[in-house]
């Protein structure tokens, strides 16, 4: 992903940015500097944080975008909502950017509603693996059957892979 711009955030933007993932994740991020890149060829928005791609803004249907953590973001600092866990069985198909499946959900914090940006983590050691849309709410998520979330972000795409 080729950078078309890199500049510093204000402290008002890195402060919405703060409360949005405090009020989304309970997540209390941490960082001396942060930078917003964007790209020449991709809409999407990163925000470096002490030079680590933690925070990525993602278009909600309004046209606007909303920030969220990365999967190297939510991997570093353990969101507390807004979590959907799959089993092993969903293991490789999340990483490989595959949408989520009723099926290999295990767990789904109840408190989602469709919509929401959600992190997807496995069970077994609790690693999040993408970063998706929720299409219904998290108390519909169990079952046997349907796509409950849109996979947006995952292990090893090009925003992953992505390194200054």
């Amino acid at each position: 992903m080729e950078v078309k711009t890199r500049h510093h955030l204000r402290s008002d933007e890195i402060g919405r940015i703060d409360d949005a993932l405090a009020e989304r994740l309970g997540v209390d991020l941490e960082g001396d500097s942060f930078e917003r890149v964007e790209f020449v060829d991709d809409d999407t928005d990163l925000v470096l944080v002490d030079g680590d791609p933690l925070v990525v803004y993602v278009d909600r249907e309004e046209g606007e975008s909303e920030p969220f953590l990365t999967v190297r973001g939510a991997n570093g600092f353990s969101p507390e909502r807004r979590i959907v866990t799959v089993d092993s069985g969903a293991v490789s198909f999340v990483s490989d950017g595959a949408d989520v499946m009723r099926p290999g959900i295990v767990e789904a914090d109840e408190d989602i509603e469709a919509g929401d940006l959600v992190v997807i983590e496995e069970e077994t050691h609790g690693k999040v693996l993408a970063v998706g849309r929720a299409l219904v709410d998290g108390d519909e998520m169990l079952g046997d059957s349907g796509k409950v979330v849109e996979s947006i972000h995952h292990v090893g795409d090009d925003l992953f892979e992505t390194t200054f």
